[in-house]
């Protein structure tokens, strides 16, 4: 069985950075990829980035180009979101997901429903 494990959130102000991590443990943990996806209260779960393992290829949600940046450490099983300039709006709980499917299209990756495990969550809180 394997388990993601969110750390990293926390409060800052706005303007301000946080990195967070998500751990993975389990036997055999060979995703295809991992993403990060947030959701703020009384709104849908939004894709934020994702990142392949074959090539590190990514993508970003729009509003957070430039701003942050998903990373992966295959031989520690993490997988890393750098969030700079953060900014009130990206208030929310975040949440890190790992996938199974393998699919040539990084895009494909930005649908939740493409994800199998997810972690419990994170809470980021940006004042303003």
């Amino acid at each position: 069985q394997v388990q993601l494990v969110e750390s990293g959130g926390g409060l800052v102000q706005a303007g301000g950075s946080l990195r967070l991590s998500c751990a993975a443990s389990g036997r055999t943990f060979s995703p295809a990829a991992m993403g990060w996806f947030r959701q703020a209260p009384g709104q849908e779960r939004e894709f934020v980035a994702a990142i392949r393992k074959v090539g590190d290829s990514t993508v970003y949600a729009d509003s957070v180009k430039g701003r942050f940046t998903i990373s992966r450490d295959n031989a520690k099983n993490m997988v890393n979101l750098q969030m700079n300039s953060l900014k009130p709006e990206d208030t929310a709980v975040y949440y890190c997901a790992a996938s199974k499917i393998y699919s040539n299209n990084i895009y494909n990756y930005q649908s939740h429903r493409g994800y199998d495990t997810w972690g419990q969550g994170t809470q980021v809180t940006v004042s303003s």
